[in-house]
């Protein structure tokens, strides 16, 4: 992988940490101008935020995901995981990393965007609901199952774009995000992507955020955990279902 590569990935993983963690933000804090907000908005400016990140990241082959990788990593009929860019452990762990340092720098942004909101926010699960994702019903087992669910639909759907006639490209890949939110969202707030609760919890932690709570690490496997297994399985059917077509 090189260093173009890595860097196009990272870059596209901060540009939808940016604008997803800002969506959240503008929704949920104090004095904003989108407060009050409704999820849609939330599921359109994630779903914004992917076709950003993906435009940005052609060079890598905008993963932007963890679990993407891991669902190409087990599928087959995938030789390269971008032009020039082969399928070994060392890139797989090379686009872990940039996931996860785009990922924190995005949620760091989010925070110096709207600075001043933080502040002025006196809720901590506000201000912890903008970086990481809670789920409505606590209940881990569920939420990982549902996580498992979102995220396989995420991988598998992807696994059959190549399959469609002058394929969409960002957008496809946005318009499914939105409709994963929009429909299996509510239990969890879908993080459908390791790196994008994982990278912003921890800046959620390391930030000097006024009046901040716990970052509720005793939930943080849940969304990185489950989102795994779903890209995994993702990446098994879709091999097994489009091979050959």
């Amino acid at each position: 992988m090189s260093l173009q590569a890595f860097s196009a990935e990272a870059l596209g993983t901060m540009l939808l940490m940016l604008l997803g963690c800002g969506v959240v933000a503008n929704a949920a804090l104090a004095k904003a101008k989108g407060n009050n907000g409704n999820f849609l908005m939330v599921n359109f400016g994630w779903g914004l935020g992917v076709f950003a990140g993906v435009w940005v990241a052609a060079t890598s082959g905008a993963h932007l995901n963890p679990a993407v990788t891991v669902g190409l990593l087990v599928n087959p009929n995938v030789e390269e995981y971008a032009p020039g860019i082969d399928k070994t452990f060392l890139n797989t762990l090379l686009y872990f990393a940039a996931q996860m340092i785009g990922a924190f720098l995005g949620a760091c942004l989010a925070y110096v965007s709207y600075k001043q909101h933080f502040d002025a926010e006196e809720d901590p699960a506000a201000k912890l609901g903008v970086f990481a994702t809670g789920p409505a019903i606590r209940s881990k087992g569920w939420n990982l199952l549902t996580e498992i669910i979102a995220t396989f639909v995420l991988v598998f759907v992807i696994a059959g774009f190549g399959l469609t006639p002058n394929g969409l490209g960002p957008l496809a890949v946005a318009l499914l995000v939105v409709g994963i939110g929009a429909s299996l969202g509510g239990p969890t707030g879908y993080a459908i992507n390791p790196a994008r609760d994982l990278g912003p919890r921890i800046a959620h932690a390391v930030l000097p955020i006024k009046g901040k709570g716990p970052s509720d690490w005793g939930y943080a496997w849940v969304p990185v955990v489950g989102p795994l297994i779903g890209g995994a399985l993702g990446g098994v059917v879709g091999a097994a279902l489009f091979a050959g077509l």
